[in-house]
Formats: structure tokens, sequence, C-alpha cells
């Protein structure tokens, strides 16, 4: 299974010497009676203060430590390993687009809090990946240019929305929440084009489609019911939703490179007696 992606054996490595951190975090939080190594390792935050070592304070963060540990060997693992399909200038780059809107993903998770900046780089990563993204999809979708134009108008208004508030010239809230939809047209265009598209892996899509659709999840249920777990936890927990965010554009990126699947020679004919 290793050799069977081209970085295989550097992506378990990676992803095992984290999961080892996250373990020893674990085993040593009720020892010393404190959380603050193991919520820095998975929920990349300080523990809260009066945060007790309990089942949930301990538990939770352990398997968004798995999560994240699932999404670094999803993420450097690479293609598929075999001969690469014959290079072409635009996927080239759109998967150079798609790893970077990747990379850009984990600073939802590492940074305690999100200046603008990282906010206007997401934007316009993103942005560029919906433009980069419309000669490869040209072939396979008959509005193409839409889809384009709602990427863009979602993820630029969002860049210029936090560039103007910074400034002191905030936007109302209707157009921030027009760019937002734009936003979502855009993604769900996107999961459809990948999904009805032979190049991207049924798997891939279905990660775009749990990125897009947890976190909402995330926010409802917990209204019906009473959880013994603090706020600052539970908000550290739903940061780990990067960790699939982080998968789909990565494996994204990895199946346009992917050997393309040959068809099957034909069966040879079987010798017929002669009469």
């Amino acid at each position: 299974m290793l050799r069977r992606h081209r970085f295989g054996v550097p992506a378990l490595l990676v992803a095992s010497v984290y999961l080892a951190v996250v373990v020893v975090a674990a085993v040593l939080a009720p020892a010393t009676g404190g959380l603050g190594a193991l919520w820095r390792v998975t929920l990349f935050t300080e523990a809260g203060e009066g945060a007790a070592v309990t089942w949930p304070n301990v538990l939770v963060p352990c398997a968004v430590g798995l999560a994240w540990a699932w999404a670094l060997w999803q993420s450097l693992r690479g293609p598929l390993a075999g001969p690469p399909p014959e290079p072409d200038r635009d996927v080239q780059r759109l998967r150079a687009g798609l790893y970077t809107a990747a990379a850009v993903s984990c600073l939802y998770a590492v940074l305690p809090w999100w200046p603008w900046s990282a906010v206007v780089l997401d934007a316009a990563v993103m942005g560029a990946v919906a433009v980069l993204s419309q000669p490869v999809l040209r072939r396979d979708l008959v509005h193409v240019d839409r889809m384009r134009a709602a990427g863009v108008a979602g993820y630029a208004g969002t860049a210029a929305f936090e560039v103007l508030d910074v400034i002191g010239r905030p936007v109302p809230d209707v157009l921030s929440l027009v760019c937002a939809v734009a936003t979502l047209i855009w993604i769900v265009l996107f999961l459809r084009v990948q999904w009805r598209d032979d190049r991207w892996r049924r798997a891939t899509v279905r990660y775009g489609i749990a990125a897009l659709v947890a976190p909402l999840a995330f926010i409802f249920i917990p209204m019906g019911m009473s959880l013994p777990i603090a706020e600052d936890l539970y908000v550290g927990a739903a940061g780990a939703f990067g960790a699939l965010s982080l998968v789909w554009l990565a494996r994204s990126a990895h199946d346009l490179a992917d050997p393309r699947r040959q068809p099957a020679p034909p069966a040879p004919l079987s010798a017929q007696p002669q009469s």
C-alpha cells in the first residue's frame, strides 16, 4: 500500500510521528493533571482556564488529532505511483492552485485567531482556483463561465470587504451574505463537476461534500442536547473540520496527476479446432 503512492513512505512517517506525539500528550494529561500539551498538538490552542482533565476534554482532542493524522497521510502521500498523464499546462496550473489552497486551509487550524490578512489570502487563493479551473472544466461543463463568475464574485468580494472593514469602511451585511451565497454556489457546482468527471475519484468528492456539510451539522446538533464539553474545546473541535477541506483540496490535486486508467485488453480468442 505504501508503494502505491509516490510519497507513501514519507507521508506515513510524518503522520505516524504526529500521531505518536498525540498519544504521548494524551497519556501525560491524566498523569500531570494538565491539558496544555494535548490541546496544543490537537486543537492548536491553549487549554481554557479551569479546564479539568475529564474524559470529554481528553477524548475529543484525541479524536481531532486522529483526524489530522489521517489528513496528513491523505494529503502528503501524493498521486498514485506510475507514469503520469501527458503534461497539460492548464491542469498543472490548477493543481498548483489546489495545493496552495490546501496549504492555506491549514491556517484555519493552526492560527489561534484569523487576522484579516489570512482571510484575504484564503479568498485570493480560492478565487485563483475558480479562475484556473475554467479551462480544465470547459469541456465538461456547459455553464463554466457562470461557475467561474460565481467563484470570482464570492471570493473577490470577501477579500475586498475584509480590506474595507480594516480601513474603516464596513459594507452592509447583505453584501457579505451575497458573497457567501456566491461562494457556496461555486463550491456546489465544482463538487458536481468533480462527481461527473472521471479524473476525480468519488472518495475525493465525498471528502468535499463532508467538508461542506459537517460544520453545519456540528453547529445545529448541540442546540438540542446538553454536552459536557467546555465552550473553548467545542470551538477548537469545530476547527478540526479544516482537516476535511485539506483532504479534499489535496486529493483533488492528486487525482489530476494519477496515471490514466487504460482500458482492459481484449480477451484472446480461443483456438478453434480444425475440422
